[in-house]
This record gives C-alpha cells, sequence and structure tokens, in this order.
C-alpha cells in the first residue's frame, strides 16, 4: 500500500473530520465523549501546540496524527502524539506506517523521547502497534478509562528513547 504522509493542511479539515467523528462515536480507544462536536475535536486535533499530520492513499485521507511537547519548558524535550485511522482502512498498515514516520519526525524535530501518557490497554491493537514499533510499558493507571461497554479499564503510560 503507498502511504504518504505530509502536514495538515486548512484544506485537511473536512477529511480529518471524517476520519476522526466514527472513531471519537465508538468510543473505547480515546478519552473524548462520544457526542464530541466536530468543533471541539478540530481545535484538539490541530490545537496551536500541535503538529498535524495527514496519512493520504489514492489521494483519501486514511489517518491523522499529531506531535506536541508532551510538558512545557524543562519537560519539552519529551513528546507526545495522538494517532488515528479512518476505520474502513483498519489492518491495512496506516498505523504502523503514520508511527514510524512520526518517530522519524520526532527525532527530526529535536525531540529526546516519545511518551504516551493513556494507552487504554484493552485497546490491544494500538498497545501490540506501539509495542512492535519499540516503546516500553512503562506503568498502568487502573480504572483509568470509563470503557462504553467494558466498565474500568486502566490506561498505559508507553515510552520510547529517541536518541
Amino acid at each position: 500500500m503507498d502511504i504518504s504522509i505530509r502536514r495538515a493542511a486548512s484544506s485537511d479539515l473536512a477529511g480529518i473530520w471524517m476520519i476522526l467523528e466514527p472513531v471519537i462515536r465508538a468510543g473505547g480507544t480515546y478519552v473524548f465523549a462520544q457526542d464530541s462536536s466536530k468543533e471541539k475535536m478540530l481545535t484538539y486535533w490541530l490545537g496551536n501546540d500541535k503538529k498535524t499530520y495527514v496519512a493520504e492513499y489514492e489521494g483519501r485521507l486514511v489517518g491523522t496524527f499529531y506531535i506536541k511537547s508532551n510538558q512545557p519548558d524543562f519537560g519539552d524535550h519529551i513528546c507526545n502524539a495522538g494517532f488515528v485511522v479512518n476505520p474502513d482502512f483498519s489492518g491495512k498498515g496506516i498505523g504502523r506506517a503514520m508511527g514510524v514516520f512520526a518517530l522519524r519526525e520526532a527525532r527530526r524535530l529535536g525531540y529526546l523521547g516519545m511518551q504516551f501518557n493513556f494507552v487504554i490497554k484493552s485497546n490491544d491493537r494500538a498497545v501490540r502497534l506501539w509495542e512492535s514499533l519499540g516503546f516500553e510499558i512503562l506503568g498502568e493507571i487502573p480504572e483509568a478509562y470509563r470503557h462504553p461497554s467494558l466498565g474500568l479499564v486502566p490506561a498505559l503510560i508507553m515510552y520510547q528513547a529517541l536518541q
């Protein structure tokens, strides 16, 4: 699958929302309420604190992610990131391609590590992907996420050094 990844542009807003909306509405992978508005989500996803990217396949947006400093000032050398793949393209390597690109981009931007603060433990696909890309689980937060069907589930803190 020939996937291209680039910085998001203002012309991508509708396409980014088409990726985010079904994932947010389904619940189970992100902390956002299932009824979160388009305005709320796009404001968050494309916030000034983030560099936002899109993944394209055959001219269609199929994934999006952002990279941002995990903390301000003396903690800004470690980045955080968020990823969403269009559910219609799940299992086709889009998440992996974005993850590999994000790690390379984070290094290029000068970050020394990438930390995920809140990976839902029941999101097996994400946990397996990040472990396969070299992330380690540093800790587990019990009952951190109100899963829409499983109830309270743990969240994981995952990290990868980028030096």
